[in-house]
């Protein structure tokens, strides 16, 4: 994650977080009860059933990482943090940097927008091109489908260290910690962003996956 220059378009191996971009709301994955399917079903499948992908759980999926109720909570709070949470709706997705959507999912649109600062930030995630190119390659992730984004996320933070923290002891200060230079709405130890960037603070945060992360439990009788 870099810091931003105002009108200066750039590309960086991090994915840029625009925190500020919405108003999230601190609500769990679940407004309403539904029956939990395994993470092996797809996006469109889900929306026909009324689920969104936030309250996927279980299960591998396309990837190498193990979908489970802490790891859902995790990428639910990125969300929030990046302010493509939405509700925990599907359509998260398809955010662009400053707020605008893109359609075609079969690859990451690497569309510049200007806003208050020019970034091609993209998805539930805010992945950069260079840092989706990498990782998509790594993975060998076909498309831009929220599926490979979630495998994406879930191993950028492994490459950061804080997967094991988060499986072990969930959404820690030290894991926010290690997350924070990949994500720059999330602090450091010091509570401030690694790249001067807008941050929220620790204590939203654990809540926010506390409550999320109960939410998912609860589903599966956890």
């Amino acid at each position: 994650m870099f810091q931003l220059f105002p009108t200066v378009a750039f590309q960086s191996t991090r994915a840029f977080v625009a925190s500020t971009l919405f108003g999230g709301l601190l609500l769990s994955a679940s407004g309403s009860t539904f029956s939990v399917q395994t993470a092996t079903t797809e996006t469109s499948n889900a929306s026909t059933h009324g689920l969104t992908r936030a309250s996927l759980i279980t299960g591998f999926e396309q990837g190498p990482y193990e979908l489970t109720p802490e790891r859902r909570a995790l990428l639910n709070t990125i969300r929030y943090a990046e302010g493509t949470w939405k509700d925990g709706q599907d359509h998260g997705y398809t955010v662009m940097y400053g707020g605008g959507m893109f359609d075609d999912l079969s690859r990451h649109p690497e569309r510049v927008v200007v806003k208050r600062y020019s970034s091609a930030a993209a998805g539930a995630y805010q992945f950069l091109p260079g840092t989706w190119k990498g990782v998509a390659r790594e993975l060998k992730l076909a498309s831009f489908e929220p599926q490979h984004q979630d495998q994406a996320a879930l191993h950028l933070a492994k490459r950061r260290g804080a997967l094991k923290e988060i499986d072990q002891r969930g959404l820690t200060k030290a894991a926010m910690a290690k997350l924070a230079p990949e994500w720059a709405s999330f602090p450091t130890s010091t509570g401030l962003s690694a790249y001067g960037q807008p941050v929220k603070s620790h204590q939203e945060l654990a809540s926010f996956y506390s409550k999320n992360l109960s939410n998912l439990k609860r589903q599966v009788n956890v």
